[in-house]
């Protein structure tokens, strides 16, 4: 039988065999034998800041917390989560240069002045931040529009920094000058200087704990979901299930943003194809 050791902590197949199917079981991630190593890596520094002598101790402890508050640490451990303001430049480029102008134009001829988006693996919340203000920029001078945009994740780490909306300076340097003067507050706090999200782009999101393959607490009709880089982790069967939750969602004409590595090849849906990781809703 396989084993991996890290400082006298061993994973057995048996072992790995368990903790990935109890992952896939609760939110859909796919660890498969390539992982092997990455979960023993991640996992064995969790091991040793909570004394755990074993990999069966350790998902023990897992199993009889009652709060969850283990998984969502477990879950943390295993994702990665990489984000920034304005990540992959061309979605925020379709979404301020086509797709909002259009929206908003149609939806002022019904007198309909209502625009709800989802994030859906939010992290630490650049991705909200950046899609509430290119919503803010669209609509200024249009008069007063109604815009909330929900964010969500399975990661209560990232959430609690999320809602903070407290970030350093290497974090905001995608935000354009004009965008950072009206958007962030600066702050200076044992001589470094943060920037802290302005109250009126708080205000636009809505941050909420969510697992994907969980019921969704969420009343359609969407303008725009965006989720990036988390069908990675998923199988081909999570993935289609998931796709075709995000149509049900969404308005006519709406659209869904995938991440850069990640293509709706191979799965069943009635996306209409825009662009690279673009899709619309007919």
């Amino acid at each position: 039988m396989e084993t991996l050791t890290v400082q006298n902590i061993v994973l057995t197949e048996r072992d790995f065999r368990k903790i990935s199917d109890l992952v896939y079981k609760h939110c859909g991630i796919n660890l498969h034998d390539g992982k092997k190593e990455l979960v023993r890596a991640r996992l064995a520094k969790r091991l040793r800041l909570g004394n755990f002598k074993t990999f069966p101790e350790y998902m023990k402890h897992i199993l009889e917390d009652k709060t969850g508050m283990e998984f969502s640490i477990l879950i943390d451990s295993l994702s990665t989560n990489l984000t920034s303001f304005f990540r992959e430049p061309k979605h925020f480029e379709f979404l301020q240069n086509r797709f909002l102008p259009a929206l908003l134009e149609q939806k002022s001829k019904k007198r309909n002045f209502k625009i709800r988006a989802w994030s859906a693996s939010c992290s630490s919340g650049e991705e909200p931040y950046s899609m509430t203000i290119a919503l803010l920029e669209a609509v200024q001078g249009q008069g007063r529009w109604d815009i909330k945009v929900l964010a969500t994740d399975i990661s209560t780490s990232m959430l609690d920094i999320a809602k903070t909306g407290i970030y350093d300076t290497e974090r905001v340097k995608p935000v354009p000058s004009l965008q950072k003067q009206k958007y962030l507050v600066q702050h200076r706090v044992n001589g470094q200087k943060l920037f802290e999200v302005s109250k009126h782009l708080k205000d636009a999101v809505i941050f909420s704990y969510l697992n994907l393959m969980c019921d969704w607490p969420i009343k359609g009709a969407l303008d725009f979901i965006f989720c990036r880089n988390v069908m990675i982790y998923f199988d081909k069967q999570t993935q289609s299930r998931l796709i075709n939750r995000f149509w049900d969602l969404l308005d006519s004409g709406g659209v869904l943003f995938t991440g850069h590595s990640e293509s709706l090849t191979g799965i069943k849906h009635k996306f209409n194809y825009i662009q690279p990781t673009i899709y619309m809703k007919p």
